[in-house]
């Protein structure tokens, strides 16, 4: 029953896009990448961090688009993603290693909040752009070039820093 409602859901929410569906998927395969080429926690959590807030978008779009609203609603579904990212990431041990600290900070979690945010300023940077010009993108591929590139430049950022 569950994979039923999984697989229904994740089809409803290809069609919303409210984050284009190629950015998650590249923000997804640089997660992946990062960790399976040993990439610092604190790039990889960038790359989390981005798919964290496009689910959190993908998710808020397929509800509203369902006539689903409650109270609260936009901060339960982010403050639920991160919860079911970052829980299992702790009682694994993924997340809490003493050597792995920058800035006092746990690596990946640090990294997952500088990414959450380069990400949504990304989206809202294209939306406010879209808006100057009519609903219209100034350029191919523009809904997907810019909530990428402030991760590609805050992951160069980092990497040259560590």
């Amino acid at each position: 029953m569950i994979f039923t409602v999984l697989i229904y859901g994740l089809s409803s929410v290809l069609t919303v896009q409210a984050v284009c569906p190629i950015c998650t998927v590249a923000v997804a395969s640089g997660v992946g990448l990062s960790r399976w080429f040993g990439v610092d926690d604190l790039i990889s959590g960038l790359w989390l961090g981005g798919l964290i807030v496009s689910f959190v978008y993908w998710t808020i779009t397929w509800m509203e688009k369902h006539d689903i609203c409650f109270s609260g609603q936009t901060i339960i579904t982010t403050g639920a993603y991160y919860l079911l990212v970052f829980v299992p990431l702790y009682f694994t041990s993924v997340i809490g290693h003493p050597d792995n600290i920058y800035l006092g900070t746990d690596k990946l979690i640090l990294g997952s909040i500088v990414g959450s945010v380069a990400f949504f300023v990304g989206v809202w940077w294209y939306e406010l752009l879209k808006k100057k010009n009519k609903g219209h993108a100034y350029f191919p591929f523009q809904k997907v070039v810019m909530p990428i590139l402030p991760l590609i430049i805050i992951n160069l950022i980092f990497y040259f820093i560590l």
